[in-house]
């Protein structure tokens, strides 16, 4: 039976997927800075959105979860080379650092507001909580953490049947690590901390991630990969189908037929991210397995070009927002805009009022040119990090 060396192709083809879903990610980014409907309406309103507009805002909600998830993956195999202790303690330490991060230098990156009026969190915030969690269940089992990834992926939305308690305390406590879609608390009079992501779904998905990651072991024979990871990835996307198609459990909003097949087929597509919902979920992670069982001898100039980000995730993620908002404060002062209109009421970024904006045409534009941006800088920092093993490189 085929095998391959250790950290060659199942390396290329995380590194490869996770670069391609952050390649798309940026679209709904970039869409948040300059499409001229991005802070008056949603783009998964079947009422007013368009075919492209509801595509644009679908295709990238595989980012999320699937960063959660290769995270998970990636704990795993960097777990080959520490003890238990070792990599537990990494984790918790990392995952610390991550909801640091999210708060005080994200948030500047995100919204270019130094007083900090609305801090967000968000994905950082997840997956730095998800870090903590793994890193404290990694002392005790592989079936441990598996069950417990399965209970809380598949179990959380049995809250959608709950009434909400009358406690305001516990009500926010159960948003912030399971029904929240985007929980506020007010710390002073003009400042505001919202939690856009509850914890517990998003650590779910990072716990399987972590028990799909013994696939991906050096001593794992490529066909028995491919073959666990399609068999997974059927199963999963059929298993939405069902949950789907009945339309009783697994996301509080039900998909309802609507004026045409094709906006019918938007509802059924048109699952619950905030909070990240079972079926939303199992949509995202069925055919995203089957692509990486298709990607071991992924080979290339897209691969090779899509590599290059899928390395250095974190330093992406923080450097395509801020040349995205840079370019946003360009365009800000190019179409006319003036000192006075940098922050809005109805604006969480500053140079980015609610009637400046694009078309979304432009925007896909103005995305092509932040990822072509960020290249060279990622090349860089990538090749890096491959000369060097500075303690601090590990967290970034």
């Amino acid at each position: 039976m085929q095998h391959i060396a250790p950290g060659q192709q199942r390396i290329r083809s995380i590194d490869f997927f996770r670069g391609f879903i952050m390649l798309i990610m940026a679209l709904d980014h970039v869409r948040d800075y300059f499409h001229e409907d991005a802070l008056i309406d949603v783009p998964t309103n079947l009422a007013t959105t368009t075919p492209t507009l509801f595509f644009t805002r679908w295709i990238t909600h595989f980012c999320a979860p699937m960063f959660l998830f290769l995270s998970g993956v990636s704990a795993h195999i960097s777990g080959q080379k520490k003890s238990t202790a070792e990599l537990s303690t990494f984790l918790v330490k990392r995952g610390v650092w991550l909801i640091l991060i999210e708060a005080f230098v994200f948030n500047l990156v995100l919204t270019f507001n130094p007083a900090y009026n609305i801090i967000f969190l968000t994905v950082f915030w997840a997956i730095g909580w998800a870090m903590v969690i793994l890193g404290l269940l990694i002392r005790t089992s592989l079936t441990t953490i598996l069950v417990v990834g399965v209970i809380i992926v598949a179990g959380h939305n049995i809250t959608d049947y709950f009434k909400p308690p009358g406690s305001p305390i516990v009500a926010s406590i159960l948003g912030v690590f399971v029904t929240g879609i985007g929980t506020a608390f007010p710390i002073a009079k003009d400042h505001l901390v919202i939690a856009g992501y509850a914890i517990l779904p998003w650590t779910g998905i990072m716990l399987l991630g972590y028990w799909f990651g013994k696939y991906f072991r050096n001593d794992v024979d490529v066909l028995h990969r491919r073959n666990m990871l399609r068999t997974a990835g059927l199963a999963i996307t059929g298993f939405f189908l069902i949950l789907r198609i009945i339309n009783v459990y697994g996301d509080p909003v039900p998909w309802t037929a609507q004026r045409n097949i094709m906006y019918t087929v938007f509802s059924f597509l048109n699952t619950s991210k905030y909070p990240v919902s079972l079926q939303f979920t199992c949509m995202i992670l069925g055919p995203s397995l089957l692509a990486l069982s298709f990607l071991e001898n992924a080979r290339g100039s897209f691969v090779r070009f899509a590599t290059v980000y899928g390395r250095v995730p974190f330093f992406y993620f923080i450097g395509h927002f801020f040349v995205a908002h840079v370019l946003c404060v360009i365009a800000f002062f190019a179409t006319g805009y003036t000192t006075t209109e940098i922050s809005h009421p109805q604006s969480p970024f500053l140079f980015r009022p609610p009637d400046f904006g694009f078309s979304l045409a432009v925007t896909y534009l103005i995305w092509i040119a932040v990822v072509l941006l960020m290249y060279y800088p990622c090349k860089w920092f990538g090749e890096y990090k491959q000369r060097n093993r500075h303690w601090w490189l590990s967290y970034v």
